[in-house]
């Protein structure tokens, strides 16, 4: 299957409907929408004729962990070296450390193009960029001169050191210790699991971000501090010096992304320096989950849109049955259900990438709106949007995925298709970064009360207003679309109004409801985003505007079309279980 970038459907849903032309002005003084295109095109050439070609012999050698450490894939190094030298890593990063100040939007949409044509390779970056990002916001400034030109221009890469065996999603109970030197520095110790490129042989340095506690440190999350441990020491000029006292011990086995070395990590009296306050790791952390988050949520759009060309080439050559006027055996492109199958994809791609978008752009406008009014609610958007982002984006990968399995039959089910890798390599991202489940609780127990309720306040108002303007089209077809979202956005309020006062009088019935609530709000917001889109296309017309008018009908008839039937699984859903607990799992 020879990947091809989405740019149109891309710069569409950048500009249409996620508004990326706000951003024009002072906060990004290099930016103007005329960019877009040029981008994206030149970051698809990478990424379909240098990526693509390696998804599957990647998956198919894996990283390898040798006496002299891990080595990528064949082709991986000269890949990434390609991706460096095209100033990639720097794309959003601020001009003073040697990045082009341009929106992460921006950024985040290269990003899905290298996850959707290798998601192993996608991975590396991503977390790069996370580690930029936290080290601009909390590093010292002797850091940031000592580390983020090197990271910013690829020639090093970084990594974020969280989870310990005993510890999983429960960063709070770590045990790695972080004891000072009497230099400034601090000696780490400790075992980190699940470090994703946490060693390689495709840049020169690595540079770990790790959370550690001091001698005396609180107990819980709040004794946790972070610190900058790079794998090979770098001396005051900058130049490399002795190898530091942290390597990689073991490659994790996993069903999918072979081509990533998912590590354990060994920290042997490592020589790092704290970043930030001391016992305030986890919220300098929290830097790189939010910015992980939202990418995370992106490698799920580009998995589902891999997923779907790799179903929709297959479905042109695949012949087996009739269909009217073709003469023999059809492809099997003829046949409705596989149709259906293919726009149920396709429009579940959209409306996550809409949603990918629409959080970045809320995300880019919190630092950079023109007075603080705008900032905060640019803010309350980005918080409310990130958890659906990440979680609805990353479970429709999976399912996406499935149903590109699916498309292919029997043929599917063998592990040399690349249909049979996608689902394997989407299947991590609903797990990491924070479960689905986890963003679900966060939505709920966190989200909903920002602001006493504006932030979904103002997104179902903006749904229903997104309703009336395409009712007063008085286009048949938009109208249809407009009932159905006017229903849902009623269903998320009700189910809104319900989970709010669950979560103050019982939370564990609140609880039980998250998932199917986010759920639900990832379906309406979706719709609304798709329909905006529709709007947007009647004015320039052309083959964008019947794709659209397509996706959103349809996405509209189903999705949106069960929204209202959908509110008593979440307010009542909980009852049996949690009424039955001892019947069900022996816990009262």
């Amino acid at each position: 299957m020879a990947y091809k970038a989405p740019v149109e459907d891309m710069i569409f849903a950048l500009q249409e409907i996620a508004g990326i032309g706000g951003l024009e002005g002072d906060g990004y003084p290099e930016f103007d929408t005329e960019l877009i295109a040029p981008v994206l095109e030149e970051a698809g050439k990478l990424a379909s004729d240098v990526l693509a070609p390696l998804n599957q012999t990647g998956d198919a050698q894996g990283a390898q962990l040798t006496g002299d450490g891990v080595v990528a894939p064949h082709g991986f190094r000269d890949a990434y070296k390609a991706f460096a030298e095209g100033g990639w890593m720097g794309l959003a990063a601020p001009a003073e450390w040697g990045g082009q100040g341009l929106p992460k939007t921006l950024a985040n949409a290269v990003l899905e193009l290298f996850h959707g044509a290798n998601m192993s390779f996608g991975l590396c970056p991503m977390l790069s960029l996370a580690a930029i990002e936290a080290l601009v916001e909390h590093g010292s400034e002797a850091d940031r001169k000592k580390y983020l030109p090197k990271l910013v221009s690829g020639e090093w890469t970084g990594t974020m050191n969280l989870t310990e065996p005993q510890a999983g999603s429960d960063v709070g109970a770590l045990k790695t210790k972080a004891v000072p030197n009497g230099d400034g520095s601090y000696s780490v110790t400790g075992q980190k699991i699940y470090i994703t490129w946490g060693d390689h042989d495709m840049a020169e340095n690595i540079i770990h971000l790790v959370l550690a506690r001091l001698p005396n440190a609180p107990e819980g999350s709040k004794g946790i501090s972070l610190f900058v441990v790079p794998k090979v020491l770098v001396n005051d000029d900058g130049s490399l010096g002795e190898r530091n006292g942290v390597s990689c011990i073991g490659l994790e086995k996993k069903i999918g992304i072979h081509a990533s070395p998912t590590c354990v990590m060994e920290y042997d009296g490592s020589q790092g320096w704290l970043v930030g306050e001391e016992n305030r790791g986890l919220a300098c952390m929290f830097t790189m989950m939010n910015s992980a988050r939202l990418n995370v949520g992106h490698e799920g759009v580009g998995v589902g849109e891999a997923a779907y060309q790799t179903a929709y080439e297959y479905a042109q050559e695949r012949k087996q049955g009739r269909a009217e006027g073709v003469d023999g055996p059809a492809p099997i492109l003829h046949h409705a259900d596989v149709r259906r199958t293919l726009t149920t994809m396709r429009a579940n791609v959209m409306a996550a990438r809409a949603i990918c978008f629409a959080c970045g752009v809320a995300a880019d406008a919190s630092e950079t709106a023109e007075n603080e009014e705008s900032r905060e609610a640019a803010r309350l958007r980005e918080d409310l949007l990130t958890p659906i982002a990440k979680a609805w984006s990353t479970d429709m990968g999976v399912e996406v995925a499935s149903q590109g399995v699916q498309i292919h039959g029997g043929m599917g089910f063998m592990n040399e298709t690349l249909a049979a890798q996608l689902y394997r390599d989407a299947r991590i991202a609903p797990i990491y970064e924070g479960t689905n489940g986890i963003q679900a609780i966060d939505l709920v127990g966190r989200k909903l009360a920002l602001a006493d309720g504006k932030a979904m306040a103002d997104m179902i108002a903006e749904v229903r207003q997104t309703a009336r303007e395409a009712r007063e089209t008085n286009d048949p077809q938009l109208v249809q679309i407009a009932d159905r979202v006017a229903a849902a956005a009623d269903a998320l309020d009700e189910a809104t109004v319900w989970m709010v006062a669950a979560m103050k009088e019982d939370r564990e019935k609140g609880l039980s409801g998250a998932t199917a609530y986010l759920d639900l709000a990832g379906d309406v917001i979706g719709g609304h985003f798709l329909t905006r889109g529709v709007l947007a296309a009647r004015k320039s017309g052309g083959v964008m505007r019947g794709r659209m008018t397509a996706l959103a009908g349809y996405f509209a008839e189903t999705s949106l079309a069960e929204a209202p039937g959908r509110v008593s699984g979440i307010t009542r859903g909980g009852d049996a279980f949690l009424q039955e607990s001892e019947a069900l799992f022996g816990v009262s």
